[in-house]
């Protein structure tokens, strides 16, 4: 079975130069946004991951978790998250509360998304840099773990150090939140796999999305954890359309933008994959997927067989109108029985 999730970006309809923010247009737009999020769940998602983005336009989710809490009250049954939060920005125990908070709101359909890091421009935007961000990454982590596992921890680290702290309140589901983390290599995903969590990726080629979940199963292994097609996620550009020609090319326009947009950018530090980035564009050709829900539906089946991944996760980029983004939604109706009934691995 494939499981259809949502990643969703929130981005705004309207300009994205700052100087031309308009903030009632904004609140206009996250209003018809949790219009579309809670219809989710009568369409038939498993549930919804938000991004976390900084600083700039299109973006309007700085915060995921207070858009959670928010379609927490609306919803019951769609799972809730963020792929993922970037620890790097928060203090971890302020972070492990939050979880716990999240949880509680929403019955126990929290999904615990971590992340090291959203892009170079926005670590330094606030001056951070790399050899801060992976150390402080590697041990808000550590912090994590004890808050959500223990009901009072310990902990001597370089940057914090707790005595007999206790998180309150702690998360419904026991022992803790499914958790996951994302990136674009294979280090990450090692990491997620050596930490018991699932791991999620997206951009990619087939064969290199392949590369990088070989990883997380041979760390996996290592640490002694058992891991299946229930453990990875596979993240998409998906537009559906009554007019596959008209869909396709319109979707081929916004991955190109996108190209365009992230081929100015150094590769990611963890993006040591077989066909590394240096000898191809970053986002590849198979990111995305366009046409009719059975032509969607048979190339989401066929790169989910070919990667392994039992999550896939939907996203539309900036550039699409509303009535553009509502229409495809509504037709995943069609998509989402062919997805479930699929076989993927084990």
């Amino acid at each position: 079975m494939i499981r259809p999730w949502i990643f969703e970006f929130a981005n705004s309809f309207g300009p994205t130069d700052p100087e031309a923010y308009d903030p009632a247009a904004a609140a206009d737009d996250l209003a018809w946004y949790q219009r579309l999020w809670v219809e989710f769940e009568a369409i038939g998602f498993e549930g919804i991951f938000f991004s976390e983005h900084h600083f700039r336009l299109p973006s309007l989710a700085p915060s995921p978790n207070l858009l959670i809490a928010a379609l927490a009250a609306r919803t019951r049954t769609l799972r809730l998250g963020t792929m993922g939060n970037v620890v790097t920005f928060y203090e971890p125990w302020r972070l492990a509360e939050e979880f716990g908070m999240l949880d509680l709101l929403s019955g126990g359909r929290l999904e615990i998304g971590l992340a090291s890091g959203v892009g170079p421009m926005e670590f330094r935007a606030i001056g951070m840099t790399d050899e801060e961000m992976r150390p402080r990454f590697a041990e808000a982590l550590d912090v994590l773990d004890a808050a959500l596992t223990q009901p009072r921890f310990t902990h001597r680290g370089q940057r914090w150090k707790f005595d007999g702290l206790s998180i309150v309140p702690r998360p419904l589901q026991r022992p803790t939140p499914r958790r996951w983390m994302t990136g674009l290599g294979r280090p990450t995903a090692e990491l997620a796999a050596s930490r018991g969590c699932c791991f999620c990726t997206g951009f990619m080629s087939v064969a290199r999305v392949q590369d990088v979940f070989a990883g997380y199963r041979e760390a996996a292994a290592a640490a002694g954890h058992e891991v299946g097609s229930g453990h990875l996620g596979l993240r998409r550009q998906v537009l559906l359309g009554d007019d596959a020609g008209a869909v396709r090319e319109l979707a081929g326009a916004r991955l190109r933008g996108l190209q365009s947009a992230l081929a100015g950018l150094p590769p990611p530090k963890d993006a040591r994959v077989a066909d590394a980035p240096a000898h191809g564009p970053l986002v590849g050709d198979e990111e995305s997927i366009a046409g009719t829900p059975a032509e969607v539906a048979g190339q989401i089946i066929d790169q989910c067989r070919r990667t392994g991944a039992g999550h896939f996760l939907a996203y539309l980029f900036a550039g699409f109108t509303r009535e553009q983004v509502w229409r495809s939604y509504e037709l995943w109706r069609e998509v989402i029985p062919r997805l479930r009934a699929a076989r993927i691995g084990t």
